[in-house]
């Protein structure tokens, strides 16, 4: 499997719309699935697209008004 590629916007707006729960919620999901071999995450300074945040970006695709529910439903088929 290629390793899934996660960029959490760690800008001011996106941390406090949510980013801080889906950073976590991430971290845990990770660890808890024994699939970090398979994840490169990381944080990314604000890209001027905070009406639309909190955003995270997987493998190139921008996710907007990111929640930890949409989260898993993204990240169920990887584990």
């Amino acid at each position: 499997m290629a390793k899934i590629n996660i960029t959490v916007c760690m800008g001011s707006s996106c941390f406090a719309r949510g980013n801080q729960e889906n950073l976590a919620f991430l971290e845990d999901y990770i660890k808890t699935h024994g699939i970090e071999a398979d994840i490169n995450l990381e944080g990314k300074r604000c890209e001027n697209k905070c009406a639309k945040g909190p955003n995270i970006i997987i493998n190139g695709v921008e996710y907007n008004n990111v929640t930890t529910e949409m989260l898993e439903n993204i990240l169920t088929p990887i584990k």
